[in-house]
């Protein structure tokens, strides 16, 4: 499913089979790096106290990737990951999710497109319409709304396993898998929910979409949040994948008024 705004600015994307490969292949690295680091994290790796520096390195690491897994599922929902391959977006989102916290793909699709039917008001299952300007307050809706039983479970489950069944230290496991996830979660919700779409006087949304997009520089904003700080580029354009999103900026596409 796609959705069509109008845009004040026009923007090129490549055509599907250059713009698949180019998906595909960074998604495969994201997750690739995030895999192995885990699994080296857990099956290989053995903290102490002479190597935390090298844990906090690969803490630190698996809590950016994560949010690009987050990322590259957000992708697949919109059907820019793979173009024209829906089955493949589907297959890869719903894998990616499922590791990611064990979320349901249809549910958490759902919810994005309601997001952007509805963003920033009422119906809005990213908005926090009592909170639409206290960070905690929202994230803390935030996270209620989305990590449910399921994935309590899964995390559960996979802590159980990893402590209780294969011998790894209870702090080993937090550092370099629970703390991750955790940290990953507040930087997707406050550089991709929080920043763009809070209320706040003097800072007036352009149009319908209720959202604004972060001024960070190429670097800092793929660092932040893989580029999903350019978010009222994204909303104008969610045909345009995370990797496009600056050219989709320096193109125009966030600027003026949508009709």
């Amino acid at each position: 499913m796609r959705i069509s705004p109008v845009t004040t600015r026009h923007f090129s994307l490549p055509g599907r089979t250059e713009q698949g490969a180019i998906g595909l292949a960074l998604a495969a690295a994201i997750a690739g790096a995030w895999l192995g680091i885990h699994a080296y994290a857990m099956y290989v790796f053995e903290l102490t106290w002479d190597n935390w520096p090298l844990a906090l390195v690969m803490a630190a690491a698996q809590c950016w990737l994560s949010v690009g897994v987050f990322i590259v599922c957000h992708d697949a929902m919109h059907g820019s990951l793979a173009p024209g391959k829906p089955r493949i977006n589907q297959a890869i989102g719903a894998a990616l999710l499922f590791l990611y916290a064990g979320f349901a793909w249809r549910k958490m699709r759902d919810a994005h497109f309601t997001h952007h039917k509805m963003s920033g008001r009422a119906g809005d299952p990213d908005f926090d319409e009592e909170h639409p300007s206290s960070f905690l307050n929202w994230y803390w809706t935030f996270f209620k709304r989305y990590f449910g039983w399921q994935s309590l479970l899964f995390v559960h489950t996979v802590v159980g396993i990893y402590w209780f069944v294969l011998d790894i230290s209870f702090i080993q496991i937090f550092a370099l898998y629970g703390a991750p996830a955790l940290l990953s979660s507040l930087q997707l919700f406050y550089f991709g929910t929080f920043r763009p779409h809070y209320h706040a006087p003097g800072k007036p949304f352009a149009d319908r979409h209720n959202t604004r997009s972060d001024r960070f520089g190429t670097l800092a904003s793929l660092a932040s949040c893989f580029h999903f700080g350019y978010h009222l580029e994204h909303h104008r354009r969610p045909d345009v994948p995370w990797w496009a999103l600056p050219g989709a900026r320096r193109a125009g596409v966030g600027e003026g008024v949508s009709k």
